[in-house]
């Protein structure tokens, strides 16, 4: 099945085999103001859909529609400016972090998104196959596929770099919805080998700073929390950079039986979100030192 379809204007992905779920191609980057068009569109579509879910922007909290609705939530970074995000929303080991970068001599700025970029962010991407205790997507990327994954929402987005020198060791893609307030971090990974320069924080810095000089009212890393997983190291670094949360409603809009059944059923959740976090925990950390072993038993952990 095409896992795409065109409806009002929208590029809608379809994902699922029993149950045909639909959202927005980049949903945490495009919002609806006026959904029922689209709900109307995918009502109509020749293509299956059982559920259509969609969620709101910031500032909006309250719900606005009358479709079923479930809380999710953002890692949001509230901005006014950027000196007020440096002296009062920062962690202070997240500033000592920030300085540490630039006393090792990381220099930040916007780039465009061209062939260099695109050669760096493969160097990075295949750097490592595994980050952060699990396998990493994109590694073994060939350089087409890097400029296709990289490449989308361009107009609607700011790349940003880490340069030790001339060489990329860390990039950042901030994009922006439609009416420019809020932008997501879409990409933010730095070189696992300069991590002693804390690249990382660096690329935060400079989004906050091209934020505030484009009076985006927030910047967005993704969720706070996953399902049932609160938190973890990956939280704690963003609470340190003034990241909070914040819920949003998402509303599933069931179009057909098998849609009603299923959002009655729990069935528009992923399996892990039914499972334990007790549970779950335990087969995060085996999975951790699974790929631990692994990597220092290849090759590659030897060049």
């Amino acid at each position: 099945m095409d896992p795409f379809v065109r409806v009002y204007g929208r590029d809608i992905k379809v994902e699922g085999w029993l149950v045909r779920t639909a959202r927005i191609d980049g949903e945490k980057y495009c919002f609806l103001d006026d959904p029922e068009p689209v709900v109307d569109g995918l009502k109509k579509c020749s293509a299956r859909i059982d559920l259509f879910t969609f969620m709101q922007r910031l500032p909006e909290i309250e719900p606005r529609y009358r479709y079923p609705v479930e809380w999710d939530n953002f890692a949001a970074l509230p901005i006014s400016t950027f000196d007020n995000w440096w002296m009062k929303q920062i962690g202070f080991k997240a500033r000592n972090k920030a300085k540490q970068a630039e006393k090792r001599g990381v220099a930040l700025r916007e780039i465009p998104f061209d062939d260099v970029l695109v050669h760096g962010i493969w160097e990075i991407y295949n750097e490592t196959p595994v980050r952060q205790g699990k396998a990493f997507p994109h590694y073994g990327m060939s350089l087409p596929q890097v400029r296709q994954y990289a490449g989308t929402f361009l107009d609607q987005s700011i790349f940003i770099g880490a340069f030790l020198g001339d060489k990329l060791i860390g990039f950042a893609k901030l994009t922006m919805d439609e009416t420019r307030t809020q932008a997501g971090l879409m990409h933010i990974v730095s070189m696992v080998s300069q991590r002693d320069k804390a690249p990382t924080n660096a690329l935060i810095v400079q989004a906050v700073r091209s934020c505030a000089e484009r009076q985006i009212a927030y910047l967005v890393y993704s969720n706070f929390a996953y399902g049932k997983k609160q938190h973890d190291s990956l939280s704690d670094f963003k609470e340190r950079n003034g990241f909070q949360r914040i819920d949003v409603p998402r509303y599933y809009v069931p179009l057909t039986a098998v849609g009603r059944a299923a959002f009655r059923l729990g069935m528009h959740h992923r399996l892990a979100d039914h499972v334990p976090e007790s549970l779950m925990a335990k087969l995060r950390d085996f999975r951790t030192a699974w790929y631990a072993r692994k990597l220092q038993s290849s090759p590659e952990s030897s060049l």
